[in-house]
């Protein structure tokens, strides 16, 4: 009789009785999170963290919308776009010919993205959708904001994207739908 390579739960004490390879203490590795799931998991726990070191610290269930703004705006201090001020003699010049003092922020991408994570996370974390701080509207409308700012200091005007319609052109004839027997 031919006995399995991957022991059955059944035979596994056996197994571990009778000598296998296999050791009692040996458990199986988790797969490895894919690119999506590290960065909402480091972003959720630098979130925590920045909570923890308000003073007083905050917990995430008293976290409210005043917190993330405050958290976004923290995160500006580590970005890697020059937004142009208005004063600059570059504002408004999608590239500008010479280096500018003007400030490095986080990018309105980067900042969206961190928020859908944030949002993500909140909930795998217990908290509840509907009470989700991170889908408030005053989130959405600073970031709105900050799209627009940047937008308009680089120079290139931000156009929403016009969903694409399935048209049928006047000169083809549509194909006949399938008709059901009665």
């Amino acid at each position: 009789m031919h006995k399995s390579l991957v022991p059955m739960s059944s035979d596994r004490g056996k197994d571990i009785a009778e000598g296998s390879s296999r050791s009692a203490g040996e458990k199986q590795r988790p797969a490895p999170l894919s690119r999506y799931e590290s960065q909402k998991r480091r972003d959720w726990n630098t979130f925590v963290q920045y909570l923890k070191n308000q003073r007083p610290p905050v917990s995430i269930s008293q976290c409210n919308c005043s917190h993330i703004l405050d958290f976004l705006r923290y995160l500006d201090q580590f970005g890697k776009t020059k937004v142009h001020l208005q004063g600059c003699i570059f504002f408004g010049q999608p590239e500008p010919p010479a280096p500018c003092t003007c400030p490095l922020r986080q990018a309105w991408g980067s900042l969206d993205a961190l928020i859908g994570r944030l949002r993500a996370a909140y909930e795998e974390n217990g908290g509840s959708s509907a009470m989700n701080p991170f889908g408030n509207g005053a989130i959405r409308v600073y970031l709105r904001e900050v799209r627009e700012c940047q937008a308009k200091a680089r120079g290139i005007p931000y156009k929403k994207k016009k969903k694409k319609k399935n048209m049928i052109k006047a000169n083809e004839d549509p194909k006949p739908m399938m008709q059901l027997p009665p």
